[in-house]
């Protein structure tokens, strides 16, 4: 597990390999830049296959950019949004069939986990296949922290054991570090990796020029809420938090597809009125994600059950900015074993409310020291680990 980088690329196979990402929102196309670049860098001759829609391919080609005329492009999904086939394996089938690929790498194994580890809980095999012809990341093992009484437990994980002992995953990488080295020490037999949810090599910025760029005044410490608008990501808590912090030189920037509504469109109207909110209910840019980074303080984290990592945190190290993050799961033990900001009970405002007034207070040694500890932590889950990860799992599979 300790090759080089080098080393590794001298022993991966120079095959074709089809890499499969049908979804576009929150960190997917991202990750599928990143995987895409590695891959090529290695020297696999790829085939995306991915949603080729009007409205996402768009997506697609900004992210990709330059990458694009170096891969083929396969429709993933039809013109509904269904998986070819009205399976995800049978649409991995058809993908491969039609890549001619040896094998498939699944951007998010979890399109298939749940449904195959049921299947295969039961004694119902996949399509045989498939066997040992798929690998990719498993973000959101949420069997793992089910209660051990739900029947749902006990298929997964009786399923997910019949997969690792039949060797039908090849290779599996978890960005969750504690869970990768549960799995490992559990089937060391299986090429189990994990993947840090690595952070941009390129979001660090002025942030007076991205300020400038947002329109946004130097002199308000600025909060910012990225993502998307799902209920668990908490931006009910943030709004109304914000509105409890007598703070006029306190500003909360909303970026990404929100469609608020309700006592939350109310509480950013309010916000707005008094110049505290400023609002991009919209897809943002690649540019203007940076910017939004760039030009803040304090990233707000207040998500609720939330499962697994989130790039978010990953852009806010980048950009050496601490966060406040609700005090569970992964994201929580994260911040506080690394120290990367403030943590609160989750769902709890008058605590992120505490929590907003001593951001803001902050003075600059404390800023000092959560930016030198975002720092160490960036370097952890740098895209250099994260590309060495990924070349490691595929040669050793």
């Amino acid at each position: 597990m300790n090759k080089t980088a080098s080393t590794i690329d001298r022993h991966i196979d120079r095959q074709q390999l089809l890499l499969y990402e049908p979804r576009v929102e929150g960190h997917h196309p991202g990750w599928l830049r990143f995987v895409t670049e590695d891959l090529l860098s290695a020297g696999f001759d790829l085939t995306l296959a991915v949603d080729l829609r009007a409205p996402s391919r768009p997506i697609i080609e900004e992210h990709l950019e330059d990458l694009i005329s170096r891969v083929r492009l396969i429709p993933a999904v039809d013109r509904h949004g269904r998986p070819q086939g009205g399976s995800t394996a049978a649409s991995l089938l058809t993908c491969l069939n039609e890549s001619k690929a040896s094998r498939a790498f699944m951007g998010a194994f979890d399109e298939l986990a749940s449904w195959a580890f049921r299947r295969a809980a039961l004694g119902w095999r996949l399509p045989p296949a498939l066997q040992g012809r798929i690998g990719g990341i498993y973000h959101r093992p949420r069997f793992t922290v089910t209660p051990w009484w739900s029947p749902n437990r006990w298929l997964k994980a009786r399923g997910f054991r019949r997969f690792m002992q039949s060797n039908w995953v090849r290779p599996l990488l978890f960005v969750d570090e504690y869970l990768a080295r549960r799995f490992q020490t559990a089937y060391p037999a299986n090429p189990i990796f994990f993947l840090p949810d690595p952070c941009p090599d390129d979001f660090a910025g002025d942030p007076g020029q991205a300020r400038d760029a947002l329109g946004i005044s130097g002199k308000q410490t600025v909060f910012l809420f990225f993502g998307v608008g799902a209920k668990r990501k908490g931006l009910h808590l943030a709004v109304e938090a914000m509105l409890r912090l007598d703070r006029p030189d306190t500003l909360l920037l909303v970026a990404g597809r929100q469609n608020p509504s309700g006592k939350v469109r109310e509480g950013l109207a309010r916000l707005q009125a008094q110049q505290r909110a400023r609002v991009m209910d919209r897809y943002v840019s690649s540019s203007e994600e940076k910017y939004c980074f760039q030009a803040s303080d304090v990233v707000l984290l207040p998500y609720l059950n939330h499962f697994g990592t989130s790039g978010i945190l990953s852009r806010a190290m980048a950009t050496g900015t601490p966060v406040i993050a609700s005090d569970e799961q992964l994201l929580g033990r994260l911040v506080k074993d690394n120290d990367l900001g403030w943590r609160f009970p989750s769902g709890d405002v008058p605590a992120l409310t505490g929590c907003l007034s001593a951001a803001a207070q902050s003075d600059a040694d404390r800023k000092g020291h959560f930016a030198a500890q975002a720092a160490r932590y960036a370097q952890r889950y740098s895209r250099r680990r994260y590309r060495q990860a990924l070349l490691e799992s595929l040669s050793a599979a």
